[in-house]
């Protein structure tokens, strides 16, 4: 399927000078949704995942229906003050400027293997900073799944020691 049929290039937001990737659309057609949806559910059991952890807002939108279709914890990685419990955060950089993800402490432990998913691969900053969150707690991070990857921003190289799934990517646009 090309995804690229179901992504809106906005220019200029969130500020100037940056091509914002808006996956929404996927959401709006059942039959793009469910394929990435079976992308990354195909990529969980590969992996022998048992948790997925996904940030805030749209890393949810495809993190949870997967944790749901294979029967697996899902763990919010969010804002700082909008979990309820005790967290841990972490500080990152994105191509825009800085920001802090929080995870309940007890949300993780040594015994799971997760899978972080978000919609698109920018720096690799929010990934990585949801990487430390998971290993800070003991988890062991198997795999990264996103949407779409921007490859002029090179989050994969931040992230090489990670195995990493995406379903497109843009370059050079």
């Amino acid at each position: 399927m090309d995804l690229k049929k179901y992504i809106a290039s906005i220019n200029d937001f969130p500020k100037k000078g940056i091509i914002f990737r808006d996956v929404t659309p996927i959401l709006q057609n059942p039959q793009a949704y469910s394929y990435v949806c079976e992308k990354f559910l195909e990529y969980a059991k590969k992996q022998n995942a048992t948790a997925i952890v996904a940030p805030e807002a749209r890393g949810f939108m495809f993190g949870c229906p997967v944790a749901v279709m294979q029967n697996i914890a899902f763990i919010p990685v969010r804002k700082p003050g909008k979990l309820p419990r005790e967290t841990i955060c972490e500080e990152y950089s994105l191509e825009y400027g800085k920001n802090v993800l929080s995870m309940h402490i007890d949300a993780l432990s040594s015994k799971d293997r997760v899978i972080i998913i978000d919609d698109l691969l920018a720096t690799g900053g929010t990934a990585l900073a949801a990487a430390k969150l998971c290993e800070r707690l003991n988890a062991k991070v198997v795999g990264m799944a996103f949407v779409v990857d921007l490859v002029d921003l090179k989050g994969r190289e931040l992230l090489n020691k990670y195995d990493i799934l995406t379903l497109t990517e843009y370059e050079g646009e």
